[in-house]
């Protein structure tokens, strides 16, 4: 029901992400009257609809969201991974309704103190870095970057062929004397849990780091996060735009951009937004992946095979396991 478009993107996205998972099944969480309209495809024994009575709305509070409409579609999504109907829940709604009502019926994973969103940023090797947070966290310590980046990793092991993904402290340089008091000791302990091989710590990383790959996994506060991605999602508009402007600048461009033509679409296929569409919420007892709330049905449609692809490679487990190896010096690492 979430996001700005609800079930006129949501429903034919479902639709599409069966007929290419063969094995998969769907539960439709919403008013009912709004799920008449969805597809024949979607009224078989595959997908089965949760009625919900209420939906939070975009700017509602999180208090309201939280406290008011416990019957709203997102809740009652999300109740559906607790009871072990779900084996993920996947929402365009409000980001800080989503976060708090996950992290009140989920709770948090042992161990954690604070979930992370983390998500996929596109990068010139032709894959995409990993980078957390993205905006649950604005004041973070170190011990929570630590969390991030074991969370992290167990993220990127789960979902690609990268084993020991490496992870980048993001900060203002690489030397190690650099950076706010949070990040100097978030590279100490960084650099101790890669000693205890619980993770492989790069070192700190730049901005422009994200983008050239130059690490699997990029760990920051959620403010800064939150920043880098806006600003990754903007500079890609800015080049379609001016592209699209150069295009019917004259018949010379036009004939040029004719010529280019699959240099181009191959470009717009590496940086498109759409196709890295679904971060997961880390460190809850259950597994919840965000769609960008402008969505449209493709792009909606990847946050559903992420969610799936996770739970098939078993992500809650496996941060399950690298936060219980580190427990006992976590522990230790906390401040008093």
């Amino acid at each position: 029901m979430g996001g700005d478009h609800g079930p006129a993107v949501t429903l034919p996205a479902c639709a599409a992400f069966l007929e290419r998972h063969a094995d998969a099944q769907l539960l439709l969480v919403g008013r009912a009257e709004a799920l008449q309209s969805r597809p024949a495809s979607l009224r078989s024994e595959r997908c089965l609809v949760i009625e919900a009575t209420e939906v939070v709305a975009m700017d509602d509070p999180v208090e309201v969201a939280l406290r008011r409409k416990r019957d709203s579609s997102m809740r009652v999504a999300i109740e559906q991974v607790r009871d072990g109907r779900a084996d993920a829940a996947v929402s365009a709604g409000n980001t800080g309704a989503l976060m708090a009502i996950a992290r009140y019926v989920l709770k948090t994973l042992d161990g954690i103190e604070r979930p992370a969103i983390a998500t996929q940023i596109p990068n010139v090797t032709g894959g995409a870095t990993t980078m957390l947070d993205l905006g649950a966290n604005v004041d973070c310590t170190a011990q929570h970057l630590l969390q991030f980046a074991l969370m992290g990793s167990a993220l990127v092991a789960a979902t690609t062929e990268r084993a020991r993904p490496s992870v980048g402290l993001l900060n203002i340089g690489e030397e190690v004397i650099k950076g706010n008091e949070v990040i100097k000791r978030a590279g100490q302990l960084l650099r101790e849990a890669a000693a205890r091989g619980d993770l492989h710590f790069y070192g700190n990383v730049e901005g422009n780091d994200i983008f050239k790959g130059t690490t699997d996994i990029v760990v920051c506060d959620g403010f800064v996060g939150n920043v880098a991605l806006k600003t990754s999602e903007g500079l890609a508009a800015m080049v379609g735009s001016l592209l699209r402007e150069e295009f019917e600048r004259s018949a010379y461009s036009r004939l040029v951009a004719l010529l280019a033509l699959p240099v181009l679409r191959r470009f717009k296929r590496r940086v498109d937004h759409r196709r890295y569409n679904g971060a997961a919420l880390l460190g809850l007892r259950g597994l919840v992946f965000k769609s960008h709330g402008s969505a449209d049905a493709f792009a909606f449609e990847q946050a559903l095979a992420r969610a799936y692809d996770a739970a098939r490679a078993q992500l809650l487990q496996r941060v399950r396991a690298g936060i219980a190896q580190a427990a006992p010096w976590l522990r230790e690492a906390a401040p008093s």
